[in-house]
């Protein structure tokens, strides 16, 4: 299981229908509440179903995997 931050900038699988694919995390916990950052629409996941549609996240300006995404604390460790 991956750690997200409030604030945090993902893209998922599929776009929103207003065609954005940019979406920022509102609320975690056993469910995940998205904004959408095309029509700010809120959207409630249950975390399995966010992680399995979750792509790339916005690190430092600059899209990264989820795969190879360790976290932003894994990050401070290796400096």
């Amino acid at each position: 299981m991956l750690n997200y931050d409030l604030g945090d900038i993902v893209t998922l699988k599929k776009p929103h229908p207003c065609g954005e694919n940019k979406w920022e995390i509102v609320r975690t916990g056993v469910d995940i509440k998205l904004k959408c950052l095309g029509c700010n629409r809120l959207v409630w996941l249950p975390r399995i179903d966010f992680e399995k549609r979750v792509r790339k996240i916005l690190v430092d300006e600059k899209w990264i995997s989820i795969v190879h995404y360790k976290g932003k604390d894994h990050k401070e460790d290796e400096e």
